[in-house]
C-alpha cells in the first residue's frame, strides 16, 4: 500500500478532503489564489491517523457504541469520548510517521515556531463547517512539542463537542479521519474573523470585520469584544470600535498568554478603515474562487493580512436563484401554508407544480416574487393590505423594505382603475346550495382521479399525472370556489370592523364563528372524539393502545374485547381523515393511513380527558354560544340611532359569514386527498424501480424532482451520487429557519411588532381568536409527543389542519408563524380558543410548564411566576 504521511501545503489540491480533511484542503485552495498569502506549512495526511487508531484494540467497537449514542446524552458522548481520546494519545506515533513529520519540520525549520491544526475529513463542507469542533495549537515549538500535539490533534476527533455535532448532522463516526496542518507561526500586530456576507442578516453585500490585536484566540475566547466595521461596496457603512483591555501573545519558549494592552492603545482601532476595506477586498477574492460566502480567520504583520483559515458559512438561508442581476423581494410560502420546515425535492416539485403561483426554491423551502406587486402602486397596496391581515411580520419586513426608498424598483400603475374588463363578478347569494356544489365536485373530481389512475404505470403514468396536475390547478382556480371563499373572509372583516366601529367591541366575529357549519377541519377534530367514544369502554384496548409503538397495531387491537368495535372506528377515521399529516403539502411526508400510530397520542388524550358525547355537546354549546352572542350584538345595535338598519346590515353578514366561512378549510382537504393519490402512484413506481434495480430504496424518490423521477421511470437510470448529495443537502437545509421575506442580496427580513400596548415584558403577537385564558404552558414541536390536559396551552411553531385533534383537549393556543385566516387561527374561533399567533420565538422563550395568559382579543402573551 503507497500511503503518504506528509504532503506540503502547496501541494494539497482542493478536491484531496479524503488525505487532508477540510481545513487543509482550503488552505491549499487558498494558496493557489493571486493575491492570497498562507503561511508555509504541512500537512499530516489521515494514512498517519489510520495508521495509529488500526494499532488500537476493539476501536470498531467503541466507535459502534458511539454511533448509538443519543446526541443528548451528554454523560455517555463524554465518557466514551474520553475513553478514546486517551487511547489516541496515549498510542505512540508509528516511526515511518514520525520520520515524515521530522523531515518536513527540518525543510521549514526545526526551532521555528508552528501553529498545529486539527483538519477533519468532514469539516470545513459547504453544508456543515464544523468550527470550534477540533482543536488547535499556537506556537509549539521543537520537534517533541509538534509530535505531542499532532496526537492531541488526532485525539480532538473524539472531544464531547465534536462528537455531538456530527450526531446531530447526521455524520457517521466511523468514516471521519483526521488529518493535522502544521504551519509556520505569524506573530501579528492584528488578527480575526471576515465573514463576507452578514452573519446576522445574511446581507451578500456587506461584509463584517470583527478584529483586536494579537492573536486571535483573544476574539475566539471571549477575551475581548472586538470592533467590528460593516464594509459594503469598498465603503466602510458602519464601525464600532471598543476598548481592547486583553490581547493573547507568543511566548518565546512556546505557547501563549493573555496580556494587558498599554492603556494608550486599548481605544485605538486594531485595523484603519483602508486596512479593513482592503481585507475586504482579498475577502471577495476568496468568495468568488469558492463560489460562496466565506468565513475567514485572518492576521495582520506589518500591512501584510495571511490568510489561516476559510471556510462557507454555513447559517446563511441560500438565496432563490435568479435569471437577471436585478434587485428580488420574495416572501416564504411556508409561513403562509403553516408549513416552514425544509421539504424533499419531490415534494417541493409537487407543491410548484400544482400552486397558482410561480415559486422559487430556496433551502429546501418555496418563495414568491413580490417585486412586480411591490414595484406599482396600486398592486404594492393590495399586496400590503392582504399580508397585513394575514401576517403583520410580512407586512413590516415588506414596508421596511419599501422605507429604504432604493432597493424596490418604482414602476406607475398600468392598467387604469376600476373594476377590470367585463365588469367585476356578480356578487353571490347567501346559499348553502353553493357550498354543497363545490364540495360535490371536488368528491367527484377525486374519485375520478382514483379511478383512471389505476391502470398506469412507468411514463404512461407521469404523462398522466401532468394531465392531473392541470385538472389540480383548475380545481383551485374555480372562480365560484373563490368567490364563496371571499365572501365568508370579507363578512368576517365586515363584521369586526363594523362591530368595533359601532360597538366599540374587538374581533366579535371570533364568536360568531363558533361551530360553523360544514369546517372539515373542525369536524376532524371532534371526529376524534368519537374514535375516542369507541375505545373508552374497554381497559384492554385503552392499555393496548398505550404500548403502541408501530403502525402495524389494528389487526392486533381487533382480537381484543372491544378491539373490533376500537378497529372499525380508527379506520372509518382513517377512510375520512387518512390523507392528512403534519406538513401536509410536502407529499414525501408520511401520511396517517400510512402511520396510524401518529393518532393514538390524541385518542388516548381525548379517552383521559373527556366524558362520552363530549363532541356533540361541544359542538351544540359552540352552536348555542355564538347565537346567544348574535342576539346580544343585534339588540345592542337596535338601541343605537339607525338602528335597525345596523341590525339588519349585521345579521345578514352574520348568516353570510356563517353559511360561507367553514368551506374556507375544504379546498385544502381537496389538494391533499388528491396528494395522497399521487403519492401511492409514486411510490408504487419507487418499488418497480426498486425491483429494477434503478432505486436502493423506494423513499429515494423523494430525493428526485418529478422530472427526474419521470426520466428514471422512462430511462431506467438514476444518478446515486445526485440521491446522496441531495440527503445531505436536505439534513443541512433542516437546520436552517426560513425567514419571512428574502431580498436577492440574501438578506433575511423577518419584520417587528410597532405597538405600546403590551404589558412591560409582555410577548406581541397578532390575536385571531377572542378571549382570555391563563394555563400551563406546553411547547410542543413533534405533534406525535403531545400529552396534553384540558386546561394546557398548547405553544408550537406553526399548525396546519392536522394538528387540530389537538385543539379539542387545550385552553388556548399560541404559534410563532400564523395570520388572521391561517387554518389554526380558523379552528381556535370554531372551537373558543383564546389564540395568539406570529409570536416571534414563542417556543425557545416559554417554558415547558411556566404559567402563562393568553390574551387573545389584545395579542400578546403575559408569562406569569
Amino acid at each position: 500500500m503507497n500511503e503518504q504521511y506528509v504532503v506540503d501545503l502547496g501541494e494539497v489540491a482542493g478536491t484531496r478532503v479524503a488525505a487532508v480533511g477540510g481545513k487543509a484542503a482550503h488552505l491549499g485552495e487558498l494558496s493557489r489564489i493571486e493575491g492570497i498569502r498562507v503561511p508555509d506549512g504541512f500537512c499530516v495526511t489521515t494514512d498517519a491517523f489510520r495508521r495509529v487508531v488500526a494499532r488500537m484494540p476493539s476501536i470498531d467497537e467503541q466507535l459502534d457504541e458511539l454511533a448509538r449514542a443519543d446526541p443528548d446524552d451528554r454523560e455517555t458522548i463524554r465518557t466514551l469520548g474520553a475513553r478514546l481520546r486517551r487511547a489516541v494519545e496515549g498510542a505512540a506515533v508509528p516511526g515511518d510517521v514520525a520520520e515524515a513529520i521530522t523531515r518536513a519540520l527540518a525543510r521549514f525549520g526545526e526551532r521555528a515556531a508552528y501553529a498545529v491544526r486539527s483538519s477533519a475529513t468532514a469539516e470545513d463542507l459547504p453544508t456543515a463547517s464544523f468550527a470550534g469542533q477540533q482543536d488547535t495549537y499556537l506556537n509549539v515549538v521543537g520537534t517533541a512539542a509538534v509530535l505531542e500535539h499532532v496526537s492531541r490533534c488526532w485525539a480532538s476527533l473524539f472531544t464531547e463537542r465534536a462528537v455531538t455535532y456530527r450526531l446531530r448532522k447526521g455524520v457517521d463516526h466511523r468514516t471521519v479521519r483526521m488529518a493535522v496542518v502544521v504551519q509556520r507561526m505569524v506573530f501579528p500586530d492584528a488578527s480575526g474573523i471576515l465573514f463576507t456576507a452578514d452573519p446576522v442578516t445574511g446581507h451578500r453585500k456587506t461584509a463584517t470585520v470583527d478584529a483586536g490585536f494579537g492573536l486571535g484566540e483573544a476574539l475566539v475566547s471571549g477575551l475581548v469584544n472586538p470592533d467590528v466595521f460593516k464594509v459594503r461596496d469598498g465603503e466602510i457603512v458602519d464601525k464600532t470600535i471598543v476598548a481592547k483591555q486583553r490581547a493573547v501573545h507568543a511566548l518565546p519558549t512556546g505557547g501563549t498568554r493573555d496580556v494587558a494592552v498599554d492603556a494608550r492603545r486599548q481605544e485605538q482601532p486594531a485595523l484603519t478603515d483602508a486596512q479593513a476595506v482592503r481585507l475586504v477586498q482579498l475577502g471577495r477574492r476568496i468568495e468568488a474562487h469558492f463560489g460562496r460566502p466565506q468565513d475567514i480567520e485572518w492576521c495582520l504583520d506589518g500591512d501584510d493580512f495571511h490568510i489561516v483559515q476559510s471556510r462557507p458559512i454555513t447559517t446563511l438561508f441560500p438565496v432563490p436563484e435568479a435569471d437577471d442581476r436585478e434587485n428580488h423581494v420574495y416572501v416564504s410560502v411556508g409561513h403562509q401554508q403553516m408549513m416552514t420546515d425544509a421539504m424533499k425535492p419531490l415534494g417541493l416539485s409537487l407543491w410548484r407544480m400544482t400552486a397558482m403561483a410561480p415559486m422559487r426554491e430556496a433551502g429546501g423551502r418555496l418563495f414568491v416574487d413580490v417585486t412586480p406587486h411591490l414595484a406599482a402602486p396600486a398592486s404594492r397596496a393590495a399586496l400590503l393590505d392582504m399580508m397585513g391581515r394575514e401576517d403583520p411580520l410580512i407586512t413590516d419586513a415588506l414596508q421596511t423594505l419599501l422605507g429604504r426608498g432604493d432597493f424596490v424598483p418604482s414602476f406607475p400603475d398600468t392598467k387604469p382603475g376600476g373594476p377590470p374588463a367585463g365588469g367585476a363578478p356578480a356578487p353571490i347569494d347567501t346559499d348553502p346550495a353553493l357550498v354543497t356544489e363545490l364540495v360535490g365536485r371536488s368528491q367527484a373530481s377525486v374519485a375520478a382521479l382514483e379511478r383512471d389512475i389505476r391502470t398506469k404505470t412507468g411514463p404512461e403514468l407521469f404523462d398522466f399525472l401532468l394531465d392531473a396536475f392541470e385538472d389540480h390547478k383548475r380545481a383551485l382556480g374555480d372562480p365560484l370556489s373563490m368567490q364563496v371563499i371571499m365572501a365568508g373572509m370579507e363578512a368576517t372583516w365586515w363584521l369586526n370592523d363594523r362591530l368595533r366601529d359601532w360597538l366599540g367591541e374587538k374581533n366579535a366575529a371570533d364568536t360568531l364563528t363558533l361551530s360553523a357549519p360544514g369546517n372539515v377541519t373542525s369536524e376532524m377534530g371532534l371526529a376524534l372524539m368519537d374514535v375516542a367514544d369507541a375505545v373508552r369502554p374497554h381497559p384492554e384496548v385503552v392499555a393496548f393502545l398505550q404500548g403502541v409503538e408501530d403502525d402495524d397495531f389494528l389487526d392486533d387491537l381487533a382480537k381484543l374485547p372491544g378491539g373490533p368495535e376500537a378497529r372499525d372506528a380508527v379506520e372509518a377515521y382513517l377512510d375520512r381523515y387518512g390523507m392528512r399529516c403534519v406538513g401536509e403539502i410536502d407529499i414525501t411526508r408520511p401520511r396517517w393511513r400510512e402511520q396510524p400510530a401518529a393518532l393514538v397520542p390524541a385518542i388516548l388524550d381525548n379517552v383521559r380527558n373527556f366524558p362520552p358525547g363530549a363532541a356533540a355537546r361541544r359542538f351544540e354549546e359552540g352552536r348555542q354560544k355564538a347565537l346567544r352572542k348574535e342576539q346580544d350584538v343585534l339588540s345592542r345595535l337596535r338601541a343605537l340611532p339607525d338602528g335597525e338598519r345596523k341590525a339588519g346590515e349585521t345579521k345578514r353578514m352574520i348568516d353570510r359569514m356563517r353559511t360561507f366561512i367553514g368551506y374556507r378549510e375544504y379546498p385544502k382537504y381537496g389538494i391533499v386527498s388528491r396528494y395522497l393519490v399521487y403519492k401511492r402512484a409514486l411510490l408504487a413506481e419507487a418499488e418497480r424501480l426498486v425491483r429494477a434495480g434503478v432505486l436502493a430504496g423506494k423513499e429515494d424518490a423523494f430525493h428526485l424532482t418529478f422530472e427526474e423521477l419521470h426520466e428514471a421511470a422512462r430511462s431506467h437510470r438514476v444518478d446515486a451520487g445526485l440521491i446522496r448529495q441531495r440527503k445531505d443537502a436536505f439534513r443541512a437545509h433542516q437546520a436552517l429557519t426560513p425567514p419571512r421575506v428574502l431580498t436577492s442580496d440574501g438578506e433575511a427580513v423577518n419584520g417587528a411588532y410597532r405597538r405600546d400596548d403590551a404589558p412591560a415584558g409582555a410577548l406581541p403577537g397578532l390575536p385571531v381568536s377572542a378571549g382570555t385564558v391563563e394555563g400551563r404552558a406546553r411547547v410542543v414541536l413533534d405533534m406525535a409527543q403531545a400529552v396534553l390536559e384540558e386546561d394546557d396551552i398548547l405553544v408550537t411553531v406553526c399548525t396546519d389542519p392536522s394538528w387540530s385533534p389537538l385543539f379539542v383537549g387545550i385552553a388556548g393556543l399560541v404559534t410563532e408563524v400564523g395570520g388572521l385566516m391561517t387554518h389554526g387561527a380558523v379552528i381556535a374561533r370554531e372551537y373558543g380558543l383564546p389564540a395568539v399567533v406570529g409570536v416571534e420565538r414563542a417556543t425557545r422563550l416559554i417554558q415547558d410548564g411556566r404559567r402563562i395568559r393568553v390574551h387573545g382579543t389584545d395579542g400578546y402573551i403575559e408569562l406569569l411566576s
